[in-house]
């Protein structure tokens, strides 16, 4: 981003103005542009990379666009490629390339689309002249924990308790 905008104003500025004013060395610059006039001058990792992008989406796409990183890394791996695994999830993820995702998402809510919303009845003002004035509640979905169950008996062990006790008042 910063390359280009250089490059958008070096005309005008000059570089080592633009460059001074970015924090960044001419230097830096220079080598951008000499890795764009040239692309062997490119890194190795980048040029492995732009190699190994052509050969994920050929394996992605050879199996319908189902295959995910770990299953492109064994596909390559029976093809006799030696490549990190850690290296093709990272390809894939900058590519935008995932499989597909086996079993059911979780539904918190089965809404009737046919039942009127509740109003809004503070229309989004949440500031207040004084303390107590608006209370809001927030519905957050969590899977239920084994000790939940625990901290309930001790509650109704308590209400039990409260209700033996204030029996006789």
């Amino acid at each position: 981003m910063m390359m280009s905008f250089i490059d958008a104003h070096r005309e005008d500025l000059g570089i080592e103005p633009i460059c001074r004013e970015l924090a960044i060395a001419p230097s830096s610059y220079y080598e951008h542009a000499r890795r764009l006039a040239d692309p062997a001058k490119r890194p190795a990792r980048a040029r492995s990379d732009e190699e190994m992008r052509g050969q994920i989406k050929r394996v992605h796409e050879a199996n319908y666009g189902v295959y995910g990183s770990r299953k492109v890394w064994h596909q390559w791996r029976r093809e006799g490629v030696a490549i990190a695994k850690c290296t093709v999830e990272r390809l894939m993820r900058t590519m935008g390339l995932a499989g597909v995702r086996r079993g059911k998402k979780t539904i918190t809510t089965v809404s009737n689309p046919r039942t009127p919303c509740p109003l809004d009845k503070v229309n989004r003002e949440f500031r207040v002249a004084r303390p107590n004035a608006l209370w809001v509640v927030d519905f957050t979905y969590g899977a239920p924990r084994e000790h939940m169950t625990g901290m309930r008996r001790r509650k109704e062990e308590l209400n039990e308790c409260h209700a033996l006790c204030c029996e006789g008042a």
